[in-house]
């Protein structure tokens, strides 16, 4: 099968832009692309199916198994034709990704995509109070486009090898000559981490320069319930911490 492309419904897209969020580092780019597609009732255009994702399926709700996708969707922002490419998985190995990324921008090259935008984490050793953004890209152009007070485009150094979608994605448009930037958030390394923090300071780019008219209230709220959920869990470990080393002190006493 290598990758299927199922289109539910059709339209003539005129120049449009895609944003990618897989899952990855903090799921920062998940998290963001699943907040845009909720927020701005995006209609899923496009499903992608393949032999190259997980072997797994998923429960879904109706408590049914459902294959693991990647999925496109469609919104009108202002005058602009949206694309938000989503999805749970991401190609399980190094020739899946180059393959998945080359069937996608064959795709994106039959609508005429414009650009290309993906988005991701940067793994930090701490909890990052407010995450910084990185960008880099195919082009120097598309980076003067999105300049802003809260993106640094100085990354070298910052950053190894950008593993997987968010990076190949834009790394393979360059031949097909669509400009592409990665925006890349900092956010704690640790891999049950949620990076809400960083999706937000993605979003907050993404919304002044594509003017998707996003409501970030629902994401502060998500974000204060996770800090108190940390800052619970750290308190309950070090009192369990505190605890063994009361242990330890009363039985090398007593030894």
């Amino acid at each position: 099968m290598a990758y299927y492309i199922k289109q539910l419904f059709k339209k003539k897209l005129k120049n449009p832009i895609l944003v990618e969020g897989l899952p990855g580092i903090g799921n920062v780019g998940k998290i963001a692309i699943d907040f845009i597609v909720d927020n701005s009732n995006a209609r899923k255009m496009f499903e992608i199916y393949s032999d190259k994702f997980p072997h797994a399926v998923f429960v879904n709700e109706k408590n049914l198994v459902e294959l693991p996708t990647v999925e496109i969707y469609y919104k009108k922002a202002g005058k602009k034709d949206m694309l938000f490419l989503a999805g749970d998985i991401q190609p399980i190995d190094e020739q899946s990704c180059y393959e998945f990324c080359n069937k996608t921008l064959d795709l994106l090259e039959k609508h005429n995509c414009k650009e290309i935008i993906t988005m991701g984490g940067i793994g930090l050793q701490r909890i990052p109070e407010n995450p910084v953004v990185y960008c880099t890209s195919n082009t120097k152009d598309i980076i003067k486009k999105y300049t802003a007070t809260n993106l640094n485009n100085n990354i070298y150094g910052v950053v190894g090898p950008i593993i997987g979608v968010s990076g190949l994605l834009v790394g393979l448009a360059k031949h097909k000559k669509i400009p592409a930037i990665a925006l890349l958030a900092e956010t704690f390394g640790h891999p049950t981490y949620l990076g809400i923090k960083g999706a937000r300071a993605i979003l907050l780019i993404l919304n002044q320069k594509l003017g998707l008219g996003l409501d970030l209230k629902q994401l502060d709220k998500e974000i204060i319930d996770i800090e108190k959920e940390i800052k619970t869990k750290t308190k309950q470990l070090t009192m369990l911490q505190s605890n063994k080393k009361s242990m330890t002190t009363e039985l090398n006493y007593i030894g």
